[in-house]
């Protein structure tokens, strides 16, 4: 994926812009979970006095107020309370294990929790097949999927400040479509994603020529999928959730 071009698109320039309306004001310090490339850490130096990035992968990012931090969501390196607030967006749907995650971010923060994941998603649809092993991985390594319910139980005893919606998207498939479209290679699937194979670890490339046959499964599952999306109702592409922890 080209991550510039990504930044530029309307749909990613209105996330941001929402996830920067949501956060606290008044605070001085902010852990920034799966920094990536550092674009929102440098957005919210602006904010904070102090920000750290931290990523599973060693970052190169250098800019005022900015520390960076190489560590796993689910062990972070920190003692309890160390920042004001934790923001985590689009980081929670590729932990397995994200019960531990929600627990450790509770841990070190001491006031808000800004949290941004896709609502609702069918995480059946654009999926990949790896070249390697053979497996299905799900799309963009998203291994998990959120609703209002969800997030709340993920942090309990934490108070629900905020919420919002961003985007909108009309999608749908089926058990049957998603069997079919296995069979036929998953052809249209996320293959431009930075995240390898969920199962092997292998680089996820396209699918090699496939005979007619499985061509004509992944056809007819695309035309289904069409069909179901075309009579399903439209839902946000995100939520937005600030969770603030109630008086000790």
């Amino acid at each position: 994926m080209d991550l510039v071009k990504y930044r530029q698109s309307d749909s990613e320039i209105s996330r941001t812009e929402d996830l920067l309306r949501l956060l606290p004001r008044g605070r001085t310090s902010v852990l920034d979970i799966g920094a990536r490339d550092g674009h929102f850490s440098k957005l919210l130096a602006e904010h904070f006095d102090s920000v750290t990035a931290l990523d599973m992968t060693p970052l190169n990012l250098e800019y005022p107020r900015l520390t960076v931090v190489t560590g796993d969501a689910t062990n972070l390196p920190f003692p309890d309370d160390s920042f004001d607030c934790v923001f985590c967006a689009e980081v929670l749907e590729h932990i397995p294990n994200v019960v531990r995650a929600a627990q450790e971010i509770a841990r070190v923060t001491r006031h808000e929790i800004i949290i941004g994941v896709p609502y609702r998603q069918d995480i059946r649809l654009w999926c990949v097949t790896c070249p390697r092993c053979g497996k299905v991985s799900p799309p963009y390594g998203h291994v998990n999927s959120f609703d209002d319910q969800r997030l709340t139980e993920l942090f309990p005893g934490w108070d629900l400040v905020a919420r919002s919606f961003v985007g909108l998207r009309k999608e749908a498939t089926s058990a049957f479509a998603t069997w079919l479209m296995d069979i036929g290679g998953n052809p249209w699937g996320t293959y431009d994603q930075h995240e390898p194979c969920s199962h092997c670890g292998a680089k996820l490339t396209p699918p090699a020529p496939r005979p007619i046959w499985r061509r004509a499964c992944a056809a007819i599952a695309l035309l289904t999928n069409r069909v179901r999306s075309w009579l399903s109702p439209s839902q946000p592409n995100w939520i937005h959730v600030v969770f603030s922890r109630p008086p000790r």
